[in-house]
């Protein structure tokens, strides 16, 4: 067996699944859950439609880089959402959501033979995805903490140079999981740089972008990118979903953007690994990408669902409006001392809400430090209704644990 392997950490929702072994909740409390991040609207019925018009395609084995049409599909709403105009031939790719693109992207990238061992950095919380991904590539995972102060910035100015020279991939998520912070075009500047300097990769996953709370939508690391001047997005990948745009998790569609040498590469080694979208899936992809309006009336929903919960959960918690995104990654009160895993435990014996403990999201930084102990996770995924109706009982939770 790889060796590898073994070095893979729990997912998340398995030490979710441990915390609460042997907690039985009150019975009278309905369970919710606010821990996965799993989009619960309902699917647009026209997305449907296309994908079981499109299930005569399934007698032909699709092409790894599918057809000319859906790749327009991806450039014409780049064009539409970003102004930006991308080679629908060569600077896009169908991949089968972004989670296994985000895996096999660090496969391609990483030369597991360059010594000394090389380096795949990613923000501290992060997806667990990019930290798999790191390992299983042979290389080394490097975490750079997030600053609450600057509204969960990552912190590269504190990344030695003797990292950065080693480091091969950069894992950026914006925006954010678990946070919900979105990068500046400062931010973008300060890393485009750092590539420009050590030659590393940037892979920007933007799964979130088409949920958000301002006047002014996310911007795009290709966005940022043409803004200052770097219109070949070099050593730059863009992920991106209909996952939680679109609310179609069980189709695992998205696409890949970017730097066409990396593209092309990218492509070879999907060859390979067999990575193909279905036709059908492709037929409901084309249907989704082309429509906009399911898209704002989602994001209104999720605008009136944090605009119920968040001024309830502010009066207990640690906690305010994101970016953008559908979590909310609050504090806990000072009477818990840090103890993520016991406020989550006890507030599911309780009252049957589940949340996730924000350590379980973060490792221990070199000074020890895990950036996410004392925060929990909210997935605001839910109806309405019971996405209120779990934040008051996290209230009486919180003012219970006070007397």
């Amino acid at each position: 067996m790889n060796p590898l392997l073994s070095r893979l950490q729990p997912y998340p929702f398995e030490r979710l699944k441990q915390l609460f072994a042997g907690a039985t909740p009150k019975p009278e409390f309905p369970a919710i859950s606010l821990g996965i991040g799993e989009p619960k609207h309902a699917t647009p019925g026209f997305i449907k439609d296309a994908l079981s018009a499109g299930l005569g395609a399934l007698a032909a084995y699709p092409a790894t880089a599918g057809d000319l049409a859906l790749r327009s599909a991806f450039t014409d709403w780049l064009k539409t959402r970003y102004s930006l105009t991308l080679d629908p031939a060569t600077q896009v790719l169908p991949v089968n959501g972004s989670r296994e693109a985000l895996f096999s992207l660090a496969q391609t990238v990483v030369d597991p033979t360059a010594s000394p061992q090389p380096v795949v950095m990613s923000p501290n919380p992060f997806y667990q995805i990019y930290e798999g991904a790191a390992l299983l590539s042979g290389a080394e995972p490097y975490y750079v903490a997030s600053v609450p102060a600057r509204n969960f910035a990552v912190a590269w100015d504190s990344v030695p140079e003797a990292v950065w020279a080693r480091t091969q991939l950069v894992f950026v998520c914006s925006p954010g999981n678990p946070t919900g912070a979105v990068m500046s075009l400062d931010e973008w500047k300060r890393l485009f740089d750092l590539s420009d300097r050590h030659g590393f990769v940037i892979a920007a996953d933007e799964c979130y972008s088409e949920i958000y709370f301002r006047d002014e939508p996310p911007l795009s690391g290709l966005e940022a990118s043409v803004k200052l001047g770097r219109p070949d997005f070099r050593n730059l990948i863009a992920l991106t979903s209909l996952s939680k745009r679109s609310n179609v998790p069980g189709l695992r569609s998205g696409f890949v953007a970017g730097d066409a040498a990396i593209i092309k590469k990218f492509l070879l080694y999907r060859t390979y690994h067999g990575s193909a979208m279905s036709g059908a899936v492709a037929a409901a992809s084309i249907a989704a990408w082309g429509d906009e309006s399911h898209v704002v009336d989602n994001r209104a929903q999720y605008r009136a669902k944090f605009a119920a919960v968040t001024p309830l959960l502010e009066t207990v918690l640690d906690v305010r409006l994101p970016d953008a995104s559908f979590y909310l990654w609050a504090g806990i009160p000072e009477v818990w001392a840090g103890d993520d895993e016991a406020f989550a435990r006890a507030l599911y014996a309780q009252y049957n809400v589940t949340v996730l403990p924000g350590s379980y999201l973060a490792r221990e930084t070199a000074h020890g430090a895990n950036p996410g102990r004392g925060r929990i996770r909210m997935a605001l995924v839910a109806e309405t209704a019971e996405c209120v109706e779990a934040a008051q009982r996290i209230v009486r939770f919180c003012k219970d644990a006070r007397r």
